[in-house]
């Protein structure tokens, strides 16, 4: 199973293993990992599961970027950084994606 790494603002990590084809957000919900609300269930409607990816390797590995979670990214608590702001939820986790580092806002609403 792909692992991740969801990194906390406070500097406290979180790695996971999570089964392909779950979105970041249900396995970041599902594992009570705290920083992700998913608010909306993952209809890309709500902005609270905004994660920032860390590595320049997995950006190209990524889902496109759909219009409405570039609308919903424009949305978000904390700020929108053009290239590594995505939405959680729309990022479906593949093999492709194993040691994938999300950093966490430090608040979603």
């Amino acid at each position: 199973m792909p692992e991740i790494t969801f990194h906390h603002s406070d500097g406290r990590n979180d790695v996971v293993e999570v089964a392909e084809g779950t979105s970041i957000m249900r396995a970041a919900l599902t594992r009570s990992i705290p920083g992700i609300i998913g608010e909306c269930g993952g209809q890309a409607m709500c902005a609270t599961c905004h994660v920032y990816i860390r590595s320049d390797d997995h950006l190209g590995k990524l889902p496109r970027l759909g219009e409405d979670e570039d609308e919903m990214l424009d949305c978000t608590a904390h700020p929108r950084d053009p290239r590594r702001s995505r939405l959680g939820c729309q990022i479906p986790v593949t093999e492709a994606l194993d040691g994938l580092e999300i950093d966490l806002p430090e608040t979603q609403i």
